[in-house]
């Protein structure tokens, strides 16, 4: 992966208020840190990045809203919803041992304690409690396994393998 490739942070939510603000759902668990980054680059999905300036981002209740450059009313904050939020690789805050973007899981291996292969990361699903690996076996199985110390064993993103605690059968 290049320094330069975006790295899918999270996806703008329902607008907040009048003025542009909108709910932000990250996909990660420091969304604050994030208004260090100059500039955000936003998307549909399968459409190409444009940046975009960060006017404000703050929590809010359980949440964190934002107030990207160009998005004024409420209005224009209906049109941006749905978009994704990104950032150039090189540009994100780095990040401790242990800790991951979720672009660094896609596509990694899944071998359980018994060596038995679960398939490749397809995606990642929040469920406010934890993140969920979304894991799609060769067969097209596919696997819901709960991104928790319990469940996940190790992540070894050199060697492209998550070990987990999952029975094949389950």
């Amino acid at each position: 992966m290049s320094g330069n490739e975006i790295v899918v942070l999270g996806r703008l939510a329902d607008p907040y208020g009048i003025q542009g603000w909108l709910w932000l759902h990250p996909f990660g668990d420091d969304p604050l840190a994030w208004a260090r980054m100059p500039v955000w680059w936003v998307a549909r999905e399968g459409e190409s990045w444009r940046e975009c300036k960060l006017n404000g981002l703050k929590p809010h209740g359980n949440g964190v809203v934002v107030l990207l450059e160009g998005i004024g009313d409420r209005t224009a904050a209906e049109a941006a919803k749905g978009l994704l939020v990104g950032a150039p690789r090189n540009a994100l805050p780095k990040v401790d041992k242990d800790e991951f973007y979720w672009a660094d899981l896609i596509g990694l291996a899944v071998v359980n304690t018994a060596d038995e292969r679960l398939g490749k990361v397809a995606g990642l699903i929040e469920t406010g409690a934890n993140a969920v690996l979304r894991v799609v076996a060769d067969d097209e199985t596919e696997r819901l396994l709960p991104f928790v110390s319990a469940v996940v064993l190790t992540v070894e993103k050199e060697a492209g393998l998550i070990r987990v605690e999952w029975g094949s059968d389950w």
